[in-house]
């Protein structure tokens, strides 16, 4: 029997809604940036295709944040690729590199895990 984590509930504290609020921040902050890229594609010559894609990973991003909400496991696998996929995508097609999906990763690993590894054996 596994005695970690005994005395944890499966009510979201404070802590575990203010981490996935500032995943949620820094993921719509990335939202942002790429929709001021795409009112500027014309000038920039990025292709359209390019934004359905990283439009696409931004969503995935988002409900990734909202399925860990509510204590699924897929949530937390996602979320991490969703923003590496961004990142890389962002760091391929266009040379830029995103601070926000570093500072998102950080976030993640840092304060997200603390948040969610307590919480784990409520996950389905």
């Amino acid at each position: 029997m596994n005695d970690n984590f005994e005395g944890e509930s499966p009510k979201k504290d404070f802590g575990f809604v203010l981490t996935l609020a500032a995943l949620l921040f820094f993921s719509l902050m990335g939202v942002g940036i790429d929709h001021d890229e795409y009112t500027q594609h014309l000038d920039l010559n990025i292709p359209t295709g390019y934004f359905y894609f990283i439009f696409l990973v931004d969503l995935i991003m988002i409900a990734s944040v909202i399925v860990i909400y509510f204590y699924r496991k897929m949530g937390v696998y996602l979320f991490p690729a969703a923003l590496v996929i961004h990142f890389l995508a962002h760091n391929y097609f266009l040379s830029t590199f995103l601070y926000t999906d570093v500072t998102n990763m950080f976030l993640f690993v840092g304060v997200g895990l603390l948040a969610i590894i307590p919480k784990w054996q409520f996950f389905k």
